[in-house]
């Protein structure tokens, strides 16, 4: 199964980066990163619509999206092993994990989303998100092939 990342916005060197590849490059499948950012100033509701238009083109159009949502639905590692490894049993190609921008995701998005998936009730950094995402891949895989990594 190949792994993608689509994000609104571009990352900067910095410790948030550091920890992403610390454990992107833990993981047996590369996630691919694309990036996207409209630069035009619109209002926010266009603007939205059209992240959503990025969002959905830069990944591939067979994906199974998981939208990162703060009010997509919070689970524990062990279920979200469980559900990436079901997806990956079940034949799912491209699984594409998508984080909006600042004002949230484009309702297209949220359309397209299997799955809306919120890292708790807090609001974080959307650069932090891209870092707790490549952790709790390489924790989900880890849980998958028995590893001690996880301790539940």
């Amino acid at each position: 199964m190949r792994l993608w990342l689509a994000a609104v916005g571009r990352v900067k060197p910095g410790p948030e980066l550091d920890l992403f590849n610390l454990y992107g490059k833990r993981l047996a499948a590369p996630l691919n990163v694309r990036e996207v950012e409209e630069k035009r100033p619109l209002p926010t509701p266009e603007r939205m619509v059209r992240e959503a238009e990025l969002l959905l083109g830069a990944i591939p159009p067979q994906a199974v999206v998981v939208a990162l949502d703060e009010r997509g639905k919070s689970v524990g590692s062990v279920d979200f092993a469980t559900r990436l490894t079901r997806w990956r049993d079940d034949g799912v190609a491209d699984l594409a994990f998508l984080i909006g921008g600042a004002d949230g995701h484009g309702q297209a998005v949220r359309d397209r989303a299997a799955w809306l998936l919120s890292f708790g009730a807090m609001t974080w950094p959307h650069m932090l998100v891209r870092a707790m995402l490549a952790e709790q891949l390489w924790r989900a895989q880890a849980i998958a092939q028995g590893h001690p990594y996880h301790r539940a």
